[in-house]
């Protein structure tokens, strides 16, 4: 009991002295500007940055096992070839995730969701993104079932968020875990965002992160007046920063997170 009111505690001091004002730094696939995406040095980077949030993308093996890693496929990011969900658990771990990005990173591994929850419980917020969760038919009931594991009662300050662009998929979700804050992904579209899909959500989700491109001052305000906040993707140079903040949103995500050590407030 006592362990876990020191983690509880460092956690929030954590993030009160990352945040000035309320901006929210979310590491894009871990600081990924810096370290191999979906690492756990590129996470390890997040925390020496002082992020207050790491994004992370989910998979799951043929064994059910969930696994951290962006593609449906394992050759982008790793020396492997195949669809994820083909590799069993252990097979995936034998993969080289960080050569890719430079031979310094030589030997990183794919991670499991369990090891990233394991490792920064505490230290750092996660924002898990489900990636194609048409493909695996019980992924839902697997990161619930995982996410009651790692926190039995309601999840303190946010620490971890799930987020999807598929609302019915966050739906199901939330039926098996109803204390996990969720976000919906918006892609760009030329028409904007409407009132009335913004009340539609507003009754499931409390964050809306969308293209960064979408976001403007009418936008932001929009998504506030429904109790929602917004934390839009993805930023990878700094001349995007000072409309996002001008627009007074309440998180950026963005490959970078030391671009925003000196802009947030």
């Amino acid at each position: 009991m006592i362990h876990k009111f020191r983690e509880s505690f460092q956690f929030l001091k954590r993030k009160h002295h990352n945040i000035k004002g309320n901006l929210k730094v979310v590491a894009h696939r871990g600081a990924s500007g810096h370290a191999p995406e979906n690492t756990m040095a590129a996470f390890n980077k997040a925390v020496e940055l002082e992020a207050d949030y790491i994004e992370l993308d989910l998979q799951m093996t043929k064994d059910g096992k969930l696994v951290v890693i962006h593609d449906p496929t394992v050759d982008r990011t790793t020396n492997g070839t195949g669809e994820v969900k083909e590799f069993t658990y252990e097979e995936l771990r034998k993969l080289d995730a960080g050569s890719w990005y430079h031979k310094k990173f030589s030997g990183q591994k794919v991670p499991s969701l369990e090891e990233v929850l394991l490792t920064f419980k505490g230290k750092i917020g996660l924002l898990i993104e489900v990636k194609n969760p048409g493909l695996y038919d019980d992924l839902h009931v697997k990161l619930a079932e995982e996410l009651n594991i790692f926190r039995k009662e309601k999840f303190e300050n946010e620490e971890v968020i799930v987020q999807s662009f598929d609302f019915e998929w966050l739906e199901k979700f939330h039926t098996k875990i109803a204390h996990v804050p969720l976000g919906l992904l918006v892609k760009y579209r030329v028409q904007g965002v409407s009132n009335v899909q913004l009340k539609d959500w507003s009754s499931l989700v409390q964050f809306i992160n969308p293209n960064k491109a979408l976001v403007t001052n009418k936008l932001v305000k929009k998504i506030h007046s429904y109790n929602m906040r917004t934390m839009p993707y993805t930023v990878r140079d700094k001349k995007t920063i000072k409309p996002l903040l001008d627009a007074k949103v309440d998180g950026i995500i963005t490959d970078y997170p030391d671009f925003f050590m000196n802009n947030k407030g």
